[in-house]
């Protein structure tokens, strides 16, 4: 998308990136704005220290529309990643930014990061109610990989996906 700009987030960005994280998890009622997940959502800070958050910039604007946050195995945002594998996690794009391809844009992004470090696979895990990301990931290649399901809460059922590096 030519008015986007993905770049690695910024200390002033922060805040930004709690508040559009939160707000996307909690406009298709993934999460209620008060439950702890939001906190650990709205938590941009701990991520950028301890993981690469990458964020969608509007180009014009300058306006932040959306986030993921790039995981190594064996780090603390890391959940089901492998030695040899790159994941991300929350995933996010800001409601008034639906649509412009905000977050097929990072996904594609954390590929790319993934081929140029020589990392033969992407990994995430996504609430089996995420359907509309489900479809974004299928459209870009990524497979289903249940062995890695998960279950992190009673009722929480998180299913996962790959994308293999084309050889």
């Amino acid at each position: 998308m030519a008015d986007l700009i993905i770049r690695p987030a910024r200390e002033a960005d922060l805040p930004a990136v709690g508040a559009i994280t939160v707000e996307a998890y909690s406009v298709d009622g993934f999460v209620d704005a008060h439950d702890d997940y939001a906190k650990t959502l709205a938590d941009a800070a701990s991520r950028f220290r301890d993981a690469e958050l990458l964020v969608a910039v509007d180009s014009a604007t300058g306006e932040i529309l959306g986030s993921v946050t790039v995981v190594r195995p064996a780090t603390p945002y890391a959940e089901i990643s492998q030695p040899g594998e790159l994941e991300f996690r929350m995933l996010s794009v800001a409601s008034s930014a639906r649509g412009r391809g905000v977050g097929e844009a990072l996904v594609r992004v954390v590929i790319d990061r993934a081929r140029a470090a020589g990392i033969g696979q992407v990994v995430l895990s996504s609430s089996e109610k995420m359907l509309a990301a489900h479809r974004l990931y299928e459209r870009l290649g990524f497979t289903r990989l249940p062995d890695r399901d998960w279950t992190p809460l009673p009722g929480v059922n998180l299913v996962a996906y790959a994308y293999g590096m084309p050889l």
